[in-house]
């Protein structure tokens, strides 16, 4: 049963499902939601469209349009154009959004290093062996 596609899909759901709750109970009751930090972590490498952040996160435009108007009443991100097209609006990070960003991350890896702290060696090397297979379906 356990090569079964359907099971394990299940499976794989519920227990990524849990992680996700776990990561973001690490930042509850802050100003930025979840969703609002996983945009910031959109443009970590660079300004990027709208239009692109709005299909990498699965919204409408208007929708994306709302979430990067709160960040950007935060100041954690900054509208700009494109410069190969002046009509485009790019989004990027400010200082503080960066800073925010990577203390939410230092903030998950913390409770995630814990949580992992308290399995057994052999069930870290267990996990460790299986990262490979999740970032393939990750790139799926």
């Amino acid at each position: 049963m356990s090569d079964d596609p359907t099971h394990l899909a299940e499976q794989v759901s519920a227990v990524l499902r849990h992680l996700v709750f776990l990561l973001r109970r690490t930042t509850a009751g802050q100003p930025v939601t979840s969703q609002q930090y996983s945009v910031l972590g959109s443009l970590e490498h660079g300004p990027r469209r709208m239009t692109e952040l709005a299909e990498e996160h699965a919204v409408q435009l208007p929708t994306m349009t709302v979430q990067i108007n709160r960040l950007e009443d935060a100041g954690l991100v900054a509208r700009g154009s494109d410069p190969a097209d002046a009509r485009v609006r790019t989004v990027e990070l400010t200082t503080e959004g960066r800073d925010r960003l990577l203390a939410v991350r230092r903030a998950r890896l913390a409770r995630l290093t814990g949580e992992l702290d308290a399995l057994t060696p052999e069930e870290r090397a267990t996990l460790a062996a299986a990262l490979p297979v999740l970032a393939k379906l990750g790139r799926s």
